[in-house]
Parts: structure tokens; sequence; C-alpha cells
């Protein structure tokens, strides 16, 4: 089975998404994008189609897939039109701009009886695959807590463009980096968020001398999201997590870390920068602890560092999945309940208060 695959997007995260189709064995048949500049040539590149906009593409009949690589505002309508033509979505993170939208999705798919899945790519990755195998295993018992890390110094991407405006992105660094949030609630085994509490910070969004290496800036753009986020969540477990999201603070340099804390051992995964942005400066870790009687016992796993972060395993599962040769990283549920914390977050840091969480 040969499953063809059109991209939405042909910008810098679309080589992760082609490496990924071409080790499952999927054809990249189509391309669009709304600058034509970029899309065609990916298209003769790839000896694909070029397609001024999705509609086209989903109207031609050469796509069984699509990715949508596009600015976080349009992953729900776009997505919501590619199933409701019989088409199987991989949306970039975050799954859209509101919990609401992201229920819209999955009950989208249900309806359509077609696969929905999100680039949360660190779980692909293989320190988290192992830490997931440790845990399904039953060795760390009961998971009460987990901690969720990514803070940088100097890093606000796209410097007033569409990251930074809240119309487009949805928000600053809380759904941006919300990639350790994902993996916490992985290793929290997916509970129902009950009760969030954070607060956001905007204190260095509009400082130009706070910008990071990514995207074009555009210092006369827009800065209207947050800069940091801090927070706690309660779910219906009795489970815990605290997370820290930043895009510039004062802090030495990047961290990217989840911890967890289970009743019979623990684990961290942890990523640090000697300077923000710049991979060659990185270190990587990831730990067990348990005890054995009163001795305390320190296990550092070694795995094989992918400097894609997962990106392209992550794409390469979407495609397995739909040959039948894989189980899904993620599913809509999961999406749901991350962006239900993330929403609850950010009324919290607006009204000041606990935001109690529905089951949806």
């Amino acid at each position: 089975m040969t499953v063809r695959v059109g991209l939405v997007g042909a910008g810098s995260m679309a080589q992760y998404h082609i490496a990924g189709c071409r080790n499952a064995g999927a054809a990249i048949t189509a391309v669009t994008d709304r600058n034509e500049e970029s899309g065609r040539p990916l298209a003769q590149k790839l000896n694909a189609r070029f397609f001024p906009d999705l509609t086209a593409m989903l109207a031609s009949g050469l796509v069984d897939a699509v990715i949508i690589l596009t600015p976080n505002r349009f992953h729900a309508p776009m997505t919501l039109e590619a199933l409701a033509a019989g088409v199987h979505v991989f949306c970039e993170k975050p799954p859209a701009i509101t919990a609401e939208e992201t229920v819209a999705m999955r009950d989208a798919a249900r309806s359509a009886d077609r696969t929905l899945m999100f680039n949360l790519n660190n779980r692909a990755r293989a320190d988290v695959r192992a830490i997931v195998d440790f845990l399904k295993a039953g060795k760390a018992g009961r998971v009460n807590s987990a901690q969720a890390v990514w803070i940088r110094r100097t890093g606000i991407p796209g410097f007033g463009g569409w990251f930074t405006t809240r119309e487009l992105a949805g928000g600053g660094p809380l759904i941006d980096l919300l990639h350790m949030l994902d993996l916490a609630l992985c290793f929290l085994g997916e509970p129902e968020p009950d009760c969030v509490l954070a607060q956001t910070f905007d204190d260095f969004i509009s400082n130009p001398d706070f910008r990071g290496p990514w995207g074009a800036a555009r210092m006369d753009g827009i800065t209207d999201v947050e800069n940091a986020c801090h927070g706690f969540v309660r779910f219906k477990t009795g489970q815990v997590l605290t997370l820290r999201c930043s895009w510039a603070e004062m802090i030495r340099a990047e961290e990217i870390s989840v911890s967890f804390q289970g009743t019979r051992a623990g684990g961290m995964l942890h990523r640090t920068f000697e300077v923000d942005g710049d991979e060659t400066t990185t270190r990587d870790l990831c730990e067990l602890y348990w005890q054995d009687g009163a001795r305390p016992v320190n296990r550092e796993i070694e795995f094989a560092r992918e400097e894609s972060m997962g990106r392209i395993e992550s794409a390469e599962n979407f495609i397995r999945v739909l040959k039948g040769e894989a189980e899904p990283l993620n599913t809509p549920d999961d999406a749901v309940k991350l962006m239900k914390i993330i929403d609850a977050a950010y009324r919290s840091a607006a009204t000041g208060a606990p935001v109690f969480v529905e089951t949806v």
C-alpha cells in the first residue's frame, strides 16, 4: 500500500515530514503553499503537483492524506476541510488555537472514520520511548506528580511575526513549547485535568533583545502574547503537574526537561543548552531513580540521540499507522486534554483565579 501525501505548507518543517514519509514508503504527490515562490519549487523538487490552495488539492483526488504545516490559526479549518473530503490528517503542533477547535477536529475525524494525528514529535524520541516502556511495565508504580519545563533566556521566535501575534498563534510559549507538557501528560497516563492555576508574564515580549534565531523578525510587528507562563495542574485522579514555559526569562540558558515521581520509581529527561537555540552546545540526560531497601539507585539510560527531536520518526509513525504497521504515538483525545489545560491556564492567568476544567 502506497500512501499518497499532500504537503500543506512548504516551510522549514517540511523537510522532516518529507524524510518521515519517505522512510515509511509514502509518495508525496502534491504541495500547496500560499507563497508560490516557496511551494512550486518544492513541488518540482519532489516531482509532485503544485496547487494554489488546499481546496484544489483535495478536489484533485491525488492525496490519501495531508500534512498541515501552517500557522496555528489555520490548523483547525484546514483539518476539518480535509477530513470532510475523506482524507487522513497529520497536523503540526499545536493541535489548534483552542480546546473547542480541537474537540471539533476529534469529532470530525470520528465521523469521517479517518485518522487524525498531531506532530507531538518528542513522543518519538528514543529516550522518551525508553521511559514509556518503563512506565508501561509498571516499574514506577503509580505516578503521582510530574514537572514540565521548556524555558529560554533569549528565544522569542519570529519576533513581530505570526508567532508573536495572538490572533494567528493563539498565545506565546505556553502553546508553542507545549511538548514537555505533552510528555508529562503521557508519563502521568493521560489523566483528565480538574483544575488549573497559572500566571503569564509579558515583561520582555516587545523587547527585540530577547528575540531568538528562528523566523524572520519584524521590528514593527505585533507582540501581544506572553513571554512566560508558570502554572499548576491538578487532575481528577489526584495527580499533579507543574509547568514552566518561557521564550524570554532571566535564567542561565535554555532548558528542556520533564520529570516524574512514582510510588516505586521516578525519572527525568533533561536537555541543557550553553547557548539558546544552539544544538551544538546541548547535553542530554535520561535517568531513572528507585530505592533498593535503604540504598538509593540512580540509573542513566543510554540512547541514540535523534537530531530532529523525533520529528522525522513522528511523521513516519503517521504513515505506518495508515498502513496498519504501527500504533499511533498520540490520539485526538490526547490532544483535547492537552489543549484543555492550555485553555484553562490562559483563562486562569486572565482572571487571577483557578479554573476548573470540564470533561468533553
